[in-house]
């Protein structure tokens, strides 16, 4: 943080680096999460695509994506420090079209808690193998992993008196 002491008065830089500032401005938990994010373009200054050391200064618009939508903001100050929460609100200030898209934003995730379905419980092994099977089959698997599909029973083919003949030939290949 640049600070610049002229004798008991401290004077504050009027610019920040972009993933410091970020961190201050509690977009981010830590600087190298802030960082990650601006790497990954998760982050616009001024419409461009920014390197994480880009200086920040009052009046840039940015951009930054936050759990699957887009705040716009402007730049209305260069914190101090991470301070409290309140305290970093006062560094930015969110445009009104911004705040008009997160209301809907925040509306649509509502509205789509309600249509995931949510069972009574937890599933036993055949609605988990069936849970397993359908996973398999929307990720691009076979046609057998279709839960809905007819599982062969092998009960009715089974005879119990050609296991007695294997046995026999069996029992007679040890006793050579």
């Amino acid at each position: 943080m640049a600070r610049a002491r002229t004798g008991d008065i401290e004077q504050h830089s009027t610019d920040l680096r972009l993933d410091r500032w970020l961190w201050h401005a509690r977009f981010y938990k830590t600087r190298a999460l802030a960082t990650a994010a601006v790497e990954a373009g998760r982050v616009k200054l001024n419409g461009a695509r920014p390197k994480p050391s880009r200086v920040v200064r009052v009046g840039d618009q940015l951009e930054v994506s936050l759990s699957g939508r887009w705040l716009e903001c402007v730049v209305r100050g260069i914190p101090v420090r991470r301070g409290p929460a309140p305290e970093a609100r006062l560094a930015f200030e969110e445009t009104a079209q911004s705040v008009a898209r997160g209301l809907i934003h925040a509306q649509n995730q509502r509205l789509g808690a309600f249509a995931a379905p949510r069972p009574d419980g937890r599933p036993d092994k055949k609605e988990r193998r069936q849970l397993l099977a359908l996973g398999r089959a929307q990720a691009g698997g076979t046609a057998e992993a279709d839960p809905d599909a007819e599982v062969r029973d092998w009960s009715d083919e089974w005879d119990a008196a050609a296991d007695d003949d294997d046995e026999a030939v069996d029992s007679g290949d040890q006793a050579r």
